[in-house]
């Protein structure tokens, strides 16, 4: 088993090259040209080795140091990312604490800056790639906007059809990228070794202290270097961390490094080449042909992006965080390919309005890195809390570590501030709207079942009325869904006050979604018999999967024989009343009420053949207050 997870191991490296390192891969497009724009600083070579120095020790800092051995080491069976962070911290916590809330809205607030994140990367990368005709040609620059939108559009088009086929190239076509980051700067840098010096870090540290103010504003623009770090991260489930690490340390973090260096070069040489640097590195005939190349590699940057988003709102969902929504599996075999249709449309509505508004990379770049920063905080501050209460570091370490990259991810964020006029408020916007939607929906959940708790009966008191008022039973199974463990739901005694009948066999089945990725196969299923042909069946499902009744159903070791074709699915479904007065302001309850109106149904999302459900609708209005949780439906 050894021998082949070793021999696998550079075909997975290949792999994570064309899925994790897409966004940060494609930053040399427009980090260095940002950096000279943020304060309009000749291209002097001083400033040019100061601003290298601060790029380079950026990517050795924050993505070699931070996330590829810090970060990395929080995680949950192999799972990453500030989902798995949020609910690690989370358990350092009493349940009920101010501390736990504190930790759990830090997390909620990272995910949602993630979307803002999402919709500024499609906008910028491929600005970026077709902004290099301007340098083959000033007659084309009036094409750049609509192109880019055409292929953002073909992009977000594509997604309903699956990309599992185009992906297996993703690999592969990177690694090619990543080779031509590497040769191109070599080339240059070979023309000018002295650029190499720009790898002492008192460089950086001394323009930061010169321009005081403005350094901070620089470092706005550096961090342009490692937009996309998080990805490391977040998809170090898919490939497990050694991969990543192989493709980041003898891969990536070369070929970054040498181009970066030999733009460097470039300018030192040719001061005029500023305004693009990366395209004036190639010779003029070749302009096109990188045009094209470059627009390769960001779609498949975007496509990440794209694709990240899916799996995160897919696990804020089953963590409680967001209502259900529709998902398609777009591959027989990886059910990690999923497709969401109508996040799709809303990011490619976003991506396109921004891309419209901003018109250039360089103007983008004041709306770029807000949102990753502020992620990139939020996850260092859950890692302190997973170091020192689960690996059990001492505080001094856990801290001097912990501190020292909170203090250089706050520099980093309140950078991004300073540009929050000229566009940062993009990506934040779009955070807090995201925000504002979980935190709802969170709360909304948590008085939707407080109001109907009161009307569940107690299974003992169910079993008495069964005993004594003997109730007409009919053929076949009946399995009502409900969230609460060890109550009668209400859909049940609304089908007996309507219908006065109860099936031969009753399964009240109870899914509950963890805080972890995953749950084995032998502890997903709980089953009861409480006697006169009624069962309880609880489900347990990690925020990683997806569930499928009537495979689970089929699968689970249930006292009785199962027919799937004589079952009948008892789902209920809420309306809203909003009124004033409640725990949760007005406008509150109605944009909850509209997120219920709008969740996928029950038929959709637990796989329920469609004939064979009966649905039962309630109109609640929310109590004043709630207490503790609830696991989410």
């Amino acid at each position: 088993m050894q021998e082949e997870r070793k021999a696998a191991l550079p075909w997975l490296a290949l792999a994570a090259l064309g899925v994790v390192f897409g966004d940060i891969g494609t930053s040399p497009l427009y980090t260095l040209s940002a950096c000279l724009s943020a304060l309009s600083i000749p291209p002097t070579p001083a400033h040019l080795l100061a601003i290298l120095s601060l790029i380079l020790w950026t990517l050795i800092l924050v993505v070699a140091v931070k996330y590829a051995w810090f970060v990395m080491r929080a995680d949950e069976h192999g799972e990453g990312g500030i989902m798995v962070v949020t609910a690690l911290a989370s358990r350092t916590a009493p349940e009920d604490s101010r501390r736990r809330w504190a930790l759990l809205a830090l997390g909620l607030l990272g995910a949602s800056l993630f979307y803002g994140d999402g919709a500024v990367t499609p906008a910028i990368s491929v600005l970026s790639a077709l902004q290099g005709m301007e340098v083959a040609s000033s007659r084309l620059t009036p094409f750049v906007v609509p192109l880019s939108v055409a292929i953002i559009v073909g992009l977000f088009w594509i997604q309903r059809r699956g990309t599992g086929a185009i992906s297996r190239l993703f690999g592969p076509a990177m690694l090619a990228w990543f080779l031509i980051l590497f040769l191109s700067g070599a080339v240059w840098v070979a023309q000018d070794p002295a650029v190499i010096r720009a790898l002492d870090p008192w460089l950086g540290i001394h323009m930061l202290i010169a321009h005081r103010a403005g350094g901070l504003t620089i470092l706005g623009a550096v961090v342009l270097a490692v937009t996309g770090a998080e990805a490391l991260y977040a998809d170090m489930g898919h490939f497990g961390a050694r991969p990543i690490r192989l493709a980041w340390y003898f891969v990536v973090l070369p070929a970054l490094a040498f181009n970066y260096l030999g733009q460097g070069a470039l300018l030192i040489l040719h001061p005029a080449a500023a305004q693009n640097p990366f395209f004036e590195m190639f010779p003029g005939w070749a302009t096109i042909p990188m045009v094209l190349v470059a627009g390769i590699a960001t779609v498949i940057a975007s496509q990440s992006i794209i694709t990240g988003a899916y799996s995160a709102t897919r696990q804020a969902s089953m963590l409680g965080y967001l209502p259900r929504m529709t998902i398609r599996h777009t591959s027989p075999s990886e059910p990690g390919q999923i497709y969401l249709p109508g996040l799709n449309w809303t990011l490619m509505i976003a991506v396109v309005l921004i891309t419209v508004a901003f018109r250039s990379s360089n103007a983008l770049s004041f709306a770029y890195g807000t949102a990753v920063t502020g992620t990139m905080l939020f996850t260092t501050i859950l890692v302190f809390f997973v170091a020192r209460y689960i690996w059990h570091w001492p505080l001094w370490k856990a801290g001097l570590f912990s501190g020292f990259f909170m203090l250089l991810d706050g520099l980093f964020f309140v950078a991004n501030l300073l540009k929050f006029v000229e566009g940062g408020w993009v990506p934040v916007a779009i955070g807090l709207s995201v925000f504002t939607l979980m935190s709802t929906w969170r709360r909304g959940r948590k008085l939707l079942i407080q109001a109907l708790s009161p009307e569940a009966l107690a299974i003992p008191d169910f079993l008495g009325m069964l005993a004594t008022s003997p109730i007409h039973r009919v053929p076949g199974t009946a399995v009502f869904l409900t969230v609460r463990v060890g109550g009668i739901p209400h859909t049940l005694l609304h089908n007996l006050k309507h219908n006065k009948v109860l099936h031969d066999r009753v399964v009240i089945l109870t899914i509950q979604f963890e805080s972890t990725p995953r749950i084995p196969a032998h502890e997903r299923t709980a089953i009861s018999d409480y006697g006169y042909g009624l069962y309880g069946l609880t489900a347990r499902y990690g925020f990683m999967e997806h569930p499928d009744i009537p495979g689970l159903l089929a699968a689970a070791n249930l006292p009785f024989a199962w027919n799937p074709a004589d079952t009948t699915y008892f789902i209920s479904r809420q309306h809203i009343l909003p009124k004033a007065g409640g725990s949760l302001a007005l406008w509150r309850q109605r944009l909850f009420a509209a997120m219920m109106k709008m969740s996928a149904t029950a038929i959709d999302f637990f796989h329920l053949p469609a004939n064979q459900v009966m649905e039962l609708g309630d109109i609640v209005e929310l109590p004043h207050g709630a207490r503790g949780s609830a696991p989410h439906p």
